[in-house]
Formats: structure tokens, sequence, C-alpha cells
């Protein structure tokens, strides 16, 4: 997924690498290493040319908690949106008319390094980040893929993600 490889071990693997990881924590040995350890890129930054992180991941779980979207978020190409979603997408100002006649596809999942989550890659998920720095909810930190997220936007996300 992505520049991503996911292998599915079986039960016995994950226990005994459970295990290992229990021994290794007893004897000082346990390392993590969560990504960059920047807020601001956790909270809100651009990936690739749409949204990620923490605003991204809450909004791709509104989406789908909502049924705004449906399909596999697993499994690249197998997401659409519902009619609802297209309203959704469409008070937000995004082109969908526009999205559909483009050759990419709308809807694609892509997991968040920092959240360990999908957010909402595709052409919509470009859309969003262009409709939410449009309406000013957020901004771009100068020499940076972190995104700050204004007052304005605040309130906004928060209105968004609570009706």
């Amino acid at each position: 997924q992505g520049r991503h490889r996911y292998f599915e071990l079986g039960e016995g693997i994950t226990q005994l690498l459970e295990q290992i990881s229990c021994l290794a924590a007893g004897q000082g040995h346990l390392r993590s290493r969560p990504g960059p350890q920047d807020s601001a890129l956790r909270q809100c930054r651009v990936c690739y040319d749409h949204l990620a992180g923490r605003q991204a991941v809450q909004l791709f779980g509104f989406m789908r908690d909502n049924s705004l979207i449906t399909g596999d978020c697993h499994e690249a190409g197998h997401l659409d949106l519902t009619r609802d979603g297209e309203f959704f997408c469409m008070s937000l100002g995004v082109d969908l008319a526009g999205l559909r006649a483009a050759r990419r596809p709308i809807c694609l999942p892509c997991l968040d390094w920092s959240e360990r989550k999908t957010h909402l890659a595709g052409g919509l998920g470009a859309a969003f980040l262009t409709a939410f720095m449009s309406l000013g909810w957020i901004e771009r930190y100068s020499g940076s893929r972190a995104m700050r997220i204004t007052a304005e936007g605040e309130l906004g996300f928060d209105r968004l993600l609570t009706t």
C-alpha cells in the first residue's frame, strides 16, 4: 500500500514476536521509532498531494462511520462515495464532476505513518486539501509539509466532524 508492504503472520508467529518483545523490554532493549517527533507533522501535514495526520485520520473515520464512503479501507481502489458523501463533499465546495472527469481514482485509502490508521488519498483527498486551504482552515508552514490548523479551522473542523 503506497510505499509500504504488509505481510500477514500466523497467530503463532505473532505470539512469539510479542513474547520476544516483552523479553527484550525486560532486558532494557526495547526501542521504538514512531517517526518524526514534530507534533505539527503528526497533527496535520501534506502526504504527496493530500491531507494526512491526525486531522485527516479523524476526517476519514467520520466519513466511514457516517456512511459517507463505503468499501474496504485496506485495499487501494475499493472505496466509493455514497449519495450522502457526495452532498458532504459538495458542501465543502468540492467539484465532483471535475474529479470524475479526471483519470485519477476519486477515493483511495492511504495508511498514515504517524497514526497507523487510514486517511483519504486520491482526487478527493487532494480536493479536500485544496478546499480546506481555500476556506482558510489550514495553512502550510514555510519550508515544511506540516500544516497549521487556524482558529477558523479549529471551529470549522469541529462543526464538520460533529454533525
